[in-house]
This record gives structure tokens, C-alpha cells and sequence, in this order.
């Protein structure tokens, strides 16, 4: 069974189809658990291009709530973050993305060459060259360098998994903290799609822009099924060729955990497996 995850606050969190769980390190130093049913949408959008939009949105909404959770255990009793503090964050972080990732390459692009080819290119590269920026600048962040490193425990914890070898702590340190169906693969795919759709955009400087964000899910869509075929055929020349920029990129957003963070790791997947 596929296994999926990702970091959280002091914490990893492990999801497949049926349920997700979430363990993080305490003040205490104790390993927290806490299990949910995974959010699963109806069966009528289990098709092709169509579940990667869908599936999207429901492996978001349960990545929220596991941050949630896991940023409580760090806060007082007081200062737990509300549903509605949530829901203000989530919309202001998607409105930061699409400004940041869309607008400001777009106006960018147009400042210095406003149609064509070149507008197009330059439009891509300026996406590319601000995703990989932020990535850079953000891993120097005291919070972010342990999140990463969770990051890393995540993806040790499901190779092991998949090779097919006991859960604990000395075979999960061998494995590689790069893996191709990483969420940091999937971003820099859809950065990919992107560039090519983008430039079947034509008309109006408003219509060009709009059609950017319109066009979103359906990038998002193609890219997940992109990144499921890479899980498949991972061994693929082409297929390595495809998601070894993804890879690269997880140089950033992935170190190497220490053991403590791997017993994180290890009791969240274990959970999700029980």
C-alpha cells in the first residue's frame, strides 16, 4: 500500500488511503501520537487527470489539520492556534503563492519584453529562478533546518518501508532522504507544465494572466500523474531524466535527521500501518 507524508511542527506525518497519523517530540522529549481517517473523495473522481485535482485538495486539507495539531503540542494551553486563525492563514498563503509565483514573474516578464516568445521564456524562468530562490532562503531559518530534517526522517522511514525491511531505527538510517515522489518533485514539475502551458496563452495582458491562474489545477492534475509514474518507473533513464531536477531541489529542502527525529518518523508510519 502507498504511503505519503510530510513534515510538521517538531514532527512527521504518515498518510495512505485509509488514515494518516501524526507523531511529534514533546517539550517533554516524549513521542506524541495522534490518529485520524484519511480524508477520501468519492469514487466518482477516481479517474484519470481528474484524481490528481480532487486528490490534491483532500491530502492538502488533512496536511493542515496534522500541522495544526502539531504546532499546538508546541503552545500553551492559551495559545492554540484557532480554526479560524487556520483558515486566515491558508487563504493568505495562497494568495502569497500566487502573487509571488504567478504575478510578480508574469509582470516581470512583461516589463522587459511584453509578448512572444521571449516574454514566455523569460515569464518561466523568472518562476523558476523565485522558487529556487525562496527555497535557498528560507533553509536558513533555525525553524525551517528542523523541519527539513523531519523531512528527511519522512522520506528514510517510507524507503524503508518500500524495500520492504523492518521499521526500526538501524535499518531506517541507511536510506536515502531523496525521494521521487516528494512533494518538493511535484512542485518543480508543476513549475515545468507551467512554462509550456503558459505559452499556449494568447491575447490581452488581463487574459494571459487570468488564464495563469485559471490554468492552475490543471497543471496540477498532469503533474500528478507525472509523479505517480515516476513512483512506478523510477528506474526509467527518461523517468530519471524527469525527476532528477526534483531531486536536486531536495538537496534544500531535505538534511539528514537525527536519530531522535528518525524514531518520529518511524512511529508515525507505524501507526498509519498498524
Amino acid at each position: 500500500m502507498n504511503v505519503g507524508g510530510q513534515a510538521v511542527i517538531e514532527g512527521v506525518m504518515m498518510r495512505n488511503k485509509d488514515k494518516f497519523a501524526v507523531a511529534v517530540r514533546a517539550k517533554n522529549g516524549e513521542i506524541k501520537i495522534k490518529k485520524e481517517k484519511s480524508s477520501r473523495f468519492p469514487k466518482m473522481f477516481n479517474i484519470f487527470f481528474l484524481r490528481g485535482i480532487v486528490g490534491l485538495a483532500y491530502t492538502l486539507y488533512d496536511g493542515i489539520r496534522a500541522l495544526i495539531w502539531s504546532s499546538n503540542q508546541q503552545l500553551e494551553t492559551e495559545e492554540k492556534i484557532t480554526k479560524k486563525e487556520t483558515v486566515g492563514m491558508v487563504l493568505m498563503s495562497l494568495l502569497f503563492a500566487v502573487v509571488f509565483f504567478v504575478g510578480l514573474p508574469f509582470l516581470a516578464a512583461h516589463l522587459i519584453h511584453s509578448e512572444g516568445v521571449w516574454f514566455n521564456i523569460l515569464d518561466g524562468v523568472f518562476r523558476v529562478v523565485l522558487f529556487v530562490g525562496y527555497l535557498i532562503g528560507i533553509s536558513f531559518m533555525s525553524d525551517v533546518k528542523v523541519l527539513f530534517r523531519y523531512h528527511g526522517a519522512e522520506h528514510k522511514a517510507i524507503a524503508c518501508y518500500e524495500a520492504k525491511k523492518t521499521l526500526i531505527l538501524q535499518n531506517v538510517k541507511k536510506y536515502s532522504r531523496f525521494h521521487p515522489r516528494c512533494g518538493t518533485s511535484f512542485l518543480f514539475v508543476v513549475l515545468l507544465i507551467s512554462i509550456f502551458l503558459f505559452s499556449l496563452l494568447n491575447g490581452p495582458l488581463w487574459m494571459k494572466l487570468v488564464g495563469r491562474i485559471v490554468l492552475l489545477p490543471v497543471i496540477a492534475g498532469i503533474s500528478y500523474e507525472l509523479i505517480k509514474l515516476s513512483g512506478r518507473f523510477s528506474k526509467n533513464p527518461i523517468i530519471k531524466v524527469i525527476i532528477a531536477p526534483g531531486l536536486w531541489l531536495q538537496r534544500i529542502t531535505t538534511k539528514e535527521p537525527t536519530e531522535e527525529q528518525l524514531e518520529v518518523g518511524i512511529a508515525a508510519l507505524k501507526s498509519v500501518l498498524e
